[in-house]
Parts: structure tokens; sequence; C-alpha cells
């Protein structure tokens, strides 16, 4: 269930969302309230699970030997009676390569997003972990091979950004 938000709280968690690492005094400064009042808000927006954590946006193409395979697996799946979703979706998120998972709507019923060391690591997920569970139906895998934006944020902006016009003799 939703928790009822007042103005502070909501712009609170939108200064947050945008940037976590903005320290108590800055957040009070920028919310007109005192820095224990923030510091309680925090802490009640984790209690109550609102705030689930906080995360860094690394591009880790920039780390040699660090980088991920990242693939997008769609999945048709046939809910389990009286379950529904939930049931096959708790069933998939525990798996580790399991980054992210939706239900969606449209053609397939889930949206999984996995992260492996390689591309077999991806492909022997998908056959020895995903499809054969009861429910999974099909899946079909796509690979992202470049990433130009993720939560907001533009990986690898042009340098070049002189927007004169170019006048030759």
């Amino acid at each position: 269930m939703g928790v009822v938000m007042n103005e502070k709280q909501l712009e609170l968690l939108r200064l947050i969302e945008k940037n976590g690492r903005i320290d108590h005094q800055t957040l009070a400064d920028m919310l007109a309230l005192e820095v224990n009042q923030v510091k309680e808000m925090l802490t009640a927006l984790e209690q109550q699970a609102v705030i689930l954590g906080y995360s860094t946006l690394i591009d880790w193409t920039k780390v040699l030997n660090t980088e991920l395979v990242t693939a997008m697996i769609e999945v048709k799946v046939t809910p389990i009676r009286g379950k529904g979703f939930d049931h096959v979706a708790e069933r998939i998120y525990r798996f580790k390569e399991v980054k992210a998972l939706y239900l969606m709507s449209g053609a397939y019923d889930l949206s999984i997003t996995v992260e492996a060391k390689t591309m077999m690591e991806v492909s022997r997920f998908v056959s020895d972990k995903l499809s054969p569970l009861d429910s999974v139906v099909s899946t079909v895998t796509h690979f992202i091979l470049k990433k130009y934006k993720h939560d907001g944020v533009i990986f690898d902006p042009p340098e070049d950004d002189d927007r004169r016009m170019m006048v030759s003799p």
C-alpha cells in the first residue's frame, strides 16, 4: 500500500533521487528545515520502505576488465492459479543474475534485465535456469550493445558542444 506524503517529504525524495549524496545540512537548507527534521524524515521513509536503498551510477565501460554483458529478456509465462504472476516473478528475481524484473503489458509478460561476465553465461542462465521453470512458455533475449542514457544520465555526452555556425571563405 502507498504512503501519503506531505510536500516536504515529496521534495526531499525528489532531491535525493537525483543525488543521494547530498548531505543532511544542505538538504535542510534546501527544504527550509532543521537538520534533525531531515534525518527523522529520512529514517521514517527508510523504515516505511519508501526509500529502498542508495546507489551510484557507474559507467563500467571506462574501468578496465570490469565490463559485464547486459541482456534484456522478454518472457511469456503462464500465471499460477490463485497466485498470479507474483509467484513466478519471485522465483525469477531470486536468481543472482537478475538485476531487474518487471511485469509488462503487451506481447510478453515479464521483462528481465540480466548481467553476466559473458554472453555464454547469459545463455546458460536462460537455458539452465529460466526456461526450465514450469510457468515459462517462451523467452526472447536482447543483448545491450551500448548505453546512451540510464536513470536520466547521458553516457558519453558529445565533447564538442560548439554550436556556432561554421563559416567558410
